[in-house]
C-alpha cells in the first residue's frame, strides 16, 4: 500500500484496477441489469399506467430493457398504455442507458488502449490524442455535456414546431424534451399518439429528428474528434474518417433504395408529394440504421424494402454510440480487406493509413457473433410459433441492432417470445461491445510459432 494515499482511497483504486483490468465486461453487464431492473420496478407500479393498475411484469421488463438499451421495441402502445409517470421512467431509462453506453464504449476503448503494446500505443496516441485511463473523469463529463447540448438543441427546435401545431404549452414542452432525448440516444420511443405518422410531411419535425438520430449514431469519439478539429478535417483520425465516410454513404444509398422501393406503394409514399417522399426516404434511411422512428407502418412496406432495412439495421451506426448493429467501421474493415485481397495487396489501407490485420479478426468475430445471436433468436421464436418467418427475422434483427423498428410482432408475442427479445436486446447492446474489447485484449505473445500452411478457401 502506498504511504502517501489514504487507506480508503488506496482500497478504492485497487478495486478499480481489479475491475477494469480483469473484467470490465462483467461490470458492464451487472450495471446495465441493475438499471433495467430499477426501471422495470418503476413501470410495474400502478401509477405508471393510464389504467391505474399494475402492468404485467413482463411488459414492464420488456419496456425497461428496450429503454435502457435504447432500442425502441415496444410490447404495448407507449402513448396510450403508460402514464406521464411511466413516460418519465422510460425517459430516465433512455438517458441513463444512452449516457452509460457512450461512456462505457469510450472507457472500454481506453482499457483496450492501455493493454496494447508500447509501439502501438505511441502510434495510437499520436493518431487519437488519447493518453490513459486518467482521462475517464474528463471523458464522462464531456460525454454528458455534449449529449445534453445536442438534446437541448433538438428539443428547442421541436418545441417551437409543436407549439406551431397547436399543442398546449406544457404538452409541447414535454413532447419536445422526450423526443430530444429519444432522438439523440437513438431510442425510438414516441410519446405522441400514432408516433410520427401524423407528421409524415412535416419538415419542421422530421428534419431535426433525422439529423439528431444521425449525429447520435456517429459515436462520441467521432463527435469529439470533429469538434476538436472542426476547421481542420485533415487532422481527423482514421476512425472518424471511416465512420463519417461509410455512414454518409449508407445514408444516401439507403435513401435511394428505400425511396425507389416505396415510391409507388399506396400504403406508404405513393400519396405523398415529391418533396415529402424524398424527405421520408432519407428519414427512413437514417432511422433504419439506428433511430427506430417511422412515419408509416413497417408491415405495409414492400418485401424489397424489408430486406434492405434488415441489412441496414444489421450494420448499425458508429462505435461507442447509442446505435446498435455490428457498426459501420466493422463493415468498412471487412470491405477494405476484400478490396486489398482483390488487388493482391498485403496491407489494408485507407486515408493514407495502414490498418492492423488484428482489426479484421475483431470485425469477423463481432459479425459472426451477431449472426449467431440472430439465428438463435429466430430459431427460438419459430419453435414457439411467434408468427411468420418474415416478421420473426425482421423483429430479431431490430432487437439485436437495438433499432426499434417493428412489424407489430412484439405486441403479439407470448411471454417466452418477449423473454427471447429481451435477451437479444441486452446481448445486442452489450455483447458486440464487450466481445470487441475482449478479443482486442486477448493478444498472446508466443515464443514458438507453428509451421504455416494455407488451406484452400472457396
Amino acid at each position: 500500500m502506498r504511504a502517501d494515499l489514504p487507506e480508503g482511497q488506496s482500497a478504492r483504486d485497487s478495486l478499480w484496477r481489479r475491475v477494469t483490468h480483469t473484467s470490465p465486461a462483467r461490470l458492464a453487464v451487472a450495471a446495465f441489469l441493475a438499471v433495467v431492473l430499477l426501471v422495470a420496478l418503476a413501470l410495474w407500479l400502478p401509477i405508471a399506467t393510464t389504467s391505474g393498475h399494475s402492468a404485467p411484469f413482463i411488459e414492464a421488463l420488456f419496456t425497461a430493457t428496450s429503454a435502457v438499451s435504447v432500442t425502441g421495441l415496444t410490447s404495448v402502445d407507449t402513448a396510450a398504455y403508460w402514464s406521464d409517470f411511466g413516460h418519465g421512467a422510460i425517459l430516465v431509462g433512455i438517458q441513463v442507458g444512452g449516457l452509460g453506453i457512450m461512456t462505457l464504449g469510450s472507457i472500454l476503448s481506453l482499457v483496450t488502449f492501455r493493454r496494447l503494446g508500447l509501439r502501438t500505443r505511441l502510434m495510437a496516441a499520436s493518431e487519437t490524442k488519447t493518453t490513459s485511463l486518467g482521462e475517464v473523469g474528463l471523458l464522462v463529463r464531456a460525454v454528458a455535456m455534449i449529449s445534453l447540448v445536442v438534446e437541448l438543441t433538438i428539443g428547442l427546435v421541436l418545441f417551437s414546431r409543436f407549439i406551431g401545431t397547436g399543442e398546449p404549452l406544457p404538452r409541447a414542452l414535454w413532447h419536445a424534451v422526450f423526443y430530444g432525448v429519444s432522438t439523440f440516444n437513438n431510442a425510438g420511443f414516441s410519446p405522441t399518439d400514432q408516433g410520427l405518422v401524423p407528421y409524415i410531411g412535416d419538415w419542421g419535425i422530421l428534419v431535426p429528428i433525422g439529423i439528431g438520430v444521425f449525429i447520435g449514431s456517429l459515436g462520441f469519439p467521432v463527435i469529439l474528434d470533429v469538434v476538436r478539429h472542426l476547421r481542420h478535417p485533415r487532422q481527423w483520425n482514421l476512425h472518424t474518417k471511416l465512420t463519417l465516410t461509410f455512414a454518409l454513404a449508407l445514408l444516401v444509398v439507403g435513401a435511394v433504395v428505400l425511396g425507389a422501393t416505396e415510391w409507388n406503394n399506396p400504403a406508404t409514399l405513393a400519396n405523398q408529394s415529391t418533396s415529402s417522399s424524398l424527405l421520408n426516404s432519407f428519414f427512413s434511411s437514417a432511422n433504419t440504421r439506428s433511430g427506430g422512428f417511422s412515419t408509416y407502418p413497417i408491415e405495409l412496406q414492400q418485401p424489397a424494402t424489408i430486406i434492405t432495412q434488415e441489412a441496414l439495421m444489421f450494420i448499425g451506426g458508429g462505435s461507442a454510440s447509442t446505435a446498435g448493429g455490428i457498426k459501420v467501421t466493422t463493415l468498412a474493415v471487412m470491405l477494405l480487406a476484400i478490396l486489398a485481397e482483390a488487388r493482391g495487396d498485403r496491407d489494408m489501407e485507407a486515408f493514407r493509413r495502414r490498418i492492423d490485420p488484428s482489426t479484421l479478426r475483431v470485425a469477423i468475430t463481432v459479425t459472426t457473433a451477431g449472426m449467431a445471436l440472430i439465428l438463435g433468436a429466430v430459431l427460438g421464436l419459430s419453435v414457439i410459433g411467434a408468427g411468420s418467418l418474415e416478421h420473426i427475422v425482421f423483429e430479431s434483427i431490430s432487437a439485436f441492432a437495438t433499432c426499434g423498428l417493428s412489424t407489430g410482432l412484439s405486441q403479439t408475442l407470448p411471454w417466452a417470445g418477449k423473454l427471447i427479445l429481451i435477451g437479444l436486446m441486452l446481448a445486442g447492446r452489450l455483447g458486440t461491445m464487450t466481445i470487441a474489447a475482449s478479443v482486442a485484449l486477448t493478444n498472446r505473445h508466443r515464443l514458438i510459432r507453428l509451421p504455416q500452411e494455407r488451406p484452400i478457401i472457396g
